[in-house]
C-alpha cells in the first residue's frame, strides 16, 4: 500500500505529463537551442584561441548578471500575472507589463552606466591568475571590445523578456520558443561570417561574435513584439490599449514591488556571487577560465529539460493557486519536482558519458581539456541536486514567498559558498576540481531545507485576492 502511495504522490498518468509537457516542452526547445548556439558560439570562439575564449567569457558572466537581475525584477510582477490570468483579469496583467516596462528600463539604466564605467575593472578581476603562462593583457584588450559591442543589445534583451515572459505566464509558449529560433539561426550564421570572415567580411573574431549576439536580440525582439500586437484582439486581449497609458496604481506598484525587491535583489546577489565564484576558480588561471567556461556551456545543453520545470511550475502551480485550487496545485507540484528530478539522473548519464569528448573541439591547451572533462564529470553527478534546488525554489517563489526564497537562495550563496570558494582558492592548494566539489556539495543543505518547506505547504497562497 505504501509503495502504491508513494507512486500516486510523485508519479502522474499520461493526462498529466502532457499537460505539463505542453507547457514545458516549448520551453524546453527554445533553450535547448539557445544552449546549443551557444555552445557552437563558444566552439567558434574557442577555436581562436585560449585568451578570446577567455575573454567571452568572462564579459559573458558579468553580463549574466544583468540578465538575472532582468529575471528578478520581472519576477515579481510575473507571479501575479500567472495568478491574475487564473482569475481572468485582463487589466491587472496590463498593470504587471507595465510595471516590467518601467523596472525593465530602471535596470538597463544601471547596468549600462556600471559597463560603461567600470567594465575594464570588472574584466581585470578575473585576470589575476598565475598558475599558467596565458596572456592576461590581451584577454583584457578582447574582453573589452566584446563587452562594448554587447552592451548595444541589452535593450533588445530587455523588451524580449517584457513581453515573452508575460506570454508565457499566460500560457503561450509557443511565440516565445519560435522568436528564439529564429534568432539563434540569425546569431549562427553571422557567428561563422564575422567571426571567421566569410563572404566578403573581413576577420572580426571576438567583436563578430558580439555583433552576431545583438543583430539576433534584435531580430527576436522583433518578432516577439510584432506578434504578440497582431493578436490584441485574441490571444493577446490584455495588451489591447496597453500603451495608452503607463501609469501603474501605486498600491498595485507597492504589492509588485513588495513582492518581487527580494527576487530581484536575490537574483542580483545569486548571479553576482556566481560571478564571485568563477573569479575565485580563475586564481587557478586562465587554462581553468577555459575549462569552466566549456563545461558550463556543454552542461547547460544537457540540463535544459529539467531547468524547464522550474517554468512549468510557475505557470501550472501559480495558475492553481491563482484559481484557489489549492490541493491541485501542491499534487501536481509534488509530481512535477519527482518527474524534474527523474530528467536531471537522465542528463547526467549523457553529460558523464560524453565528458571527454566535448573539449577536444576546442582550440585551447591540454590542460584546459582536462580540467573542462572534469569539471563535467562533477557537473554529471550532482544534476540531481541541482534539479532538487531548482525546483523547490521555483515552487516557494510561485505562491509568492520571496523572503524565503531570498533565503534560500542568494543568502545562502554569500553565507556559505563564496565564503568556501573564497578561502578555498586563496589559503589552500587544493587542486581546482575538489574546490569546485566541496562548493557544489555544500548545496546538500539548500536540498534539505528546500523539501522541508515545500512538504510543509508553506508556499500555498493565493496573492491576487
Amino acid at each position: 500500500m505504501e509503495k502504491v502511495g508513494l507512486r500516486k504522490k510523485f508519479i502522474g498518468d499520461r493526462a498529466f505529463y502532457k499537460r505539463v509537457l505542453k507547457v514545458a516542452v516549448p520551453i524546453m526547445i527554445q533553450s535547448g537551442i539557445t544552449n546549443f548556439v551557444s555552445l557552437l558560439d563558444n566552439i567558434m570562439v574557442g577555436r581562436v584561441g585560449t585568451e578570446q575564449m577567455s575573454s567571452v567569457a568572462i564579459v559573458n558572466q558579468l553580463i549574466f548578471v544583468f540578465y538575472l537581475c532582468i529575471f528578478g525584477g520581472f519576477a515579481g510582477a510575473g507571479i501575479f500575472t500567472a495568478q491574475y490570468y487564473g482569475s481572468e483579469d485582463e487589466e491587472g496583467i496590463r498593470h504587471t507589463f507595465r510595471y516590467k516596462i518601467w523596472m525593465g528600463l530602471i535596470l538597463l539604466s544601471i547596468a549600462v552606466f556600471v559597463f560603461v564605467f567600470f567594465g575594464d575593472s570588472l574584466i581585470s578581476l578575473y585576470l589575476k591568475g598565475s598558475e599558467d603562462s596565458g596572456d592576461l593583457a590581451a584577454a583584457l584588450n578582447y574582453g573589452s571590445g566584446y563587452l562594448k559591442i554587447m552592451l548595444i543589445g541589452l535593450p533588445a534583451f530587455t523588451a524580449v523578456q517584457a513581453y515573452a515572459n508575460t506570454l508565457r505566464e499566460c500560457g503561450e509558449t509557443v511565440v516565445p520558443m519560435r522568436a528564439g529560433l529564429v534568432a539563434v539561426c540569425v546569431n549562427l550564421v553571422f557567428n561563422y561570417i564575422l567571426i571567421y570572415g566569410k563572404l566578403g567580411f573581413p576577420v572580426m573574431g571576438v567583436n563578430g561574435a558580439a555583433i552576431a549576439t545583438v543583430l539576433s536580440r534584435f531580430v527576436e525582439m522583433t518578432v516577439v513584439v510584432v506578434w504578440a500586437h497582431k493578436h490584441t484582439g485574441g490571444k493577446c486581449r490584455y495588451l489591447k490599449g496597453v500603451y495608452k497609458t503607463m501609469r501603474v496604481p501605486l498600491s498595485l506598484v507597492k504589492r509588485y514591488f513588495i513582492k518581487g525587491a527580494p527576487l530581484l535583489v536575490n537574483e542580483a546577489l545569486w548571479s553576482a556571487g556566481m560571478a564571485m565564484l568563477a573569479q575565485c576558480y580563475s586564481l587557478r588561471g586562465l587554462n581553468v577560465v577555459a575549462a569552466y567556461n566549456i563545461s558550463g556551456t556543454v552542461s547547460n545543453v544537457f540540463n535544459v529539460v529539467f531547468f524547464a520545470m522550474g517554468d512549468a511550475i510557475a505557470i501550472i502551480v501559480g495558475q492553481h493557486l491563482g484559481a484557489k485550487r489549492f490541493e491541485q496545485a501542491k499534487d501536481e507540484d509534488n509530481k512535477i519536482i519527482a518527474f524534474s528530478v527523474f530528467i536531471a539522473t537522465v542528463s547526467g548519464i549523457l553529460i558523464l558519458s560524453t565528458s571527454h569528448l566535448f573539449p577536444l573541439i576546442y582550440n585551447t591547451t591540454e590542460q584546459a581539456k582536462t580540467i573542462a572533462a572534469q569539471f563535467l564529470t562533477v557537473q554529471a553527478f550532482i544534476a540531481p541536486m541541482i534539479a532538487l534546488m531548482h525546483t523547490t525554489y521555483f515552487t516557494l517563489r510561485s505562491g509568492g514567498r520571496t523572503i524565503v526564497t531570498f533565503l534560500f537562495d542568494s543568502a545562502f550563496m554569500w553565507v556559505v559558498s563564496v565564503p568556501l570558494a573564497f578561502v578555498l582558492s586563496r589559503f589552500t592548494n587544493l587542486y581546482i576540481i575538489w574546490i569546485f566539489v566541496f562548493v557544489e556539495l555544500a548545496n546538500l543543505i539548500k536540498c534539505v531545507i528546500g523539501t522541508v518547506l515545500v512538504r510543509k505547504g508553506v508556499w500555498m497562497n493565493n496573492i491576487v485576492d
